[in-house]
């Protein structure tokens, strides 16, 4: 049975107050009332009303025009941010983007008649909580099933994003998707629209899969619809890239692999999601076939067998490369390109409890201080997509080994031992002034004396390092 009034906040219902007085009505729409049906809590609010942008410029002091070409501005009322947009239909789709055509519409049913799914088809109004349910949208919200508002094939070609929303809602809400609407997806036409649409979009719909609960439920739900094929080629080559040899290292492919170490990695965390998801996408390109003789140790005579096994040397510099080609052509910001391509090229430290001081010191110049937290997590994330569940702790010699890296680490950034050139008592200034002449001779010993410091702490004196530099430079 569907809810006939639902509650709002008082900030909303003080907020809608002011446009009843102004004769206007205004009703609460989108993703916030579907969380609120979803007993969720809501935190972007979106109004719909009959009043224009200009209109509301009037009624508010503080209106920002945001969208005003498309009848949206948004408010800033008691410290919230509240957008507005007035009803509007909509008409034509050349570009599988914008609207060709808006025209403001007289009624909210109007206005719902042009969303994508039935749960964002919904109102709720500001002066009373009354719902408006034209299309169903709390029963299927009830049955967690994404439907399109009419028909599927024709909300489809109006936005080449709407497929992509429709698996980031999935995968975002662990809802299904009604096969009508899913089987749409698969169309060849529908496919096109889809490639259509501008990378930034695409890359926007996947930062929120990657952030979902479970981000393998819409990776899976790309590849299957053929949209990864579109946006994500470079991934199609893990699928049936097995692992797995007699050490039985791998339960899965890569492909699969790689989704469930998403799953395994932290979902605050964008950039150790996505290190979870290309590091290891460049073992197709390295994977090689190796066969060994060894002993037979099913017979006890000494005699051999052939065995073959499955390695996949440097692939993390093959890796690496691809994940700076994918996430630049996705345009991600410098920033996060350099951040993830790191990780992705760290991913394979190889720690031992016999590791001295000074390696430790040298792996955290390597993999970088600031990175510590986060390849922990994605070495973590690594081993929950070998199983695709976590690893227990107790039972796990390669856990205990992380901790222990992990204490070592902390034990070394607690010292703040020099780990770096602007950290030796001694600068370039100083060796010009003790002799040695400017160039690369004299970049070469400031980075023998850190090697100095760094295998011993206690050289880091200004007396000592100098005495070392003129040895050097004789």
């Amino acid at each position: 049975m569907s809810t006939k009034n639902i509650k709002l906040p008082p900030l909303l219902i003080e907020f809608g107050k002011i446009f009843t007085a102004a004769g206007y009505k205004t009703y609460l729409v989108g993703g916030a009332v579907r969380d609120m049906f979803m007993k969720v809590p809501a935190h972007d609010w979106d109004v719909a009303t009959n009043a224009t942008p200009q209109d509301v410029i009037k009624l508010f002091k503080f209106v920002v025009p945001t969208g005003i070409e498309h009848g949206t501005v948004t408010v800033h009322f008691k410290g919230t941010e509240i957008e507005v947009t007035t009803f509007r239909t909509e008409a034509g789709y050349s570009d599988g983007r914008h609207p060709d055509s808006i025209n403001y519409a007289a009624t909210i049913e109007e206005d719902l008649a042009r969303r994508d799914f039935t749960m964002n088809a919904i109102a709720a109004s500001l002066e009373d909580g009354a719902v408006v349910d034209p299309y169903g949208g709390q029963e299927d919200i009830k049955n967690r099933l994404i439907r399109t508002v009419g028909v599927a094939h024709e909300r489809f070609m109006e936005d080449g994003l709407r497929p992509v929303r429709a698996l980031r809602f999935a995968s975002k809400l662990n809802f299904s998707i009604e096969n009508n609407t899913y089987s749409e997806i698969f169309k060849k036409e529908i496919q096109e629209k889809a490639a259509s649409i501008s990378i930034e979009r695409f890359r926007d719909e996947f930062e929120k899969i990657m952030a979902s609960p479970k981000p393998s439920v819409g990776l899976k739900l790309l590849e299957e619809t053929g949209l990864m094929s579109i946006f994500l080629p470079e991934f199609m080559v893990c699928r049936g890239c097995v692992q797995s040899d007699y050490r039985a290292f791998h339960k899965f492919d890569v492909m699969d692999h790689l989704y469930y170490a998403c799953d395994g990695a932290p979902a605050a965390k964008l950039n150790v999601r996505l290190a979870a998801l290309f590091h290891d996408i460049g073992k197709p390109a390295a994977k090689k076939l190796v066969k060994e003789t060894v002993l037979d140790g099913d017979k006890n005579d000494g005699s051999t067998k052939e065995i073959e096994t499955i390695t996949f040397y440097n692939h993390e510099s093959y890796s690496e490369k691809i994940t700076k080609q994918v996430m630049t052509r996705l345009k991600f910001s410098n920033e996060m390109i350099n951040n993830v391509c790191h990780l992705v090229k760290e991913h394979m430290f190889h720690y031992e409890t016999n590791w001295s001081e000074a390696a430790v010191r040298r792996f955290i110049i390597r993999a970088k201080p600031e990175c510590m937290e986060d390849l922990y997590d994605l070495r973590m994330a690594d081993m929950y997509g070998m199983y695709n569940e976590p690893v227990d702790i107790r039972y796990s010699a390669s856990i205990q080994l992380l901790l222990e890296l992990k204490e070592r680490v902390h034990s070394e950034l607690e010292k703040k031992t020099t780990l770096s050139l602007k950290s030796l008592a001694v600068n370039g200034r100083d060796l010009m002034a003790a002799g040695i002449p400017a160039g690369k001779e004299l970049g070469r010993i400031l980075n023998e004396l850190l090697e100095c410091v760094i295998e011993d702490p206690e050289m880091n004196d200004k007396a000592r390092l100098l005495e070392v530099a003129k040895r050097l430079s004789n």
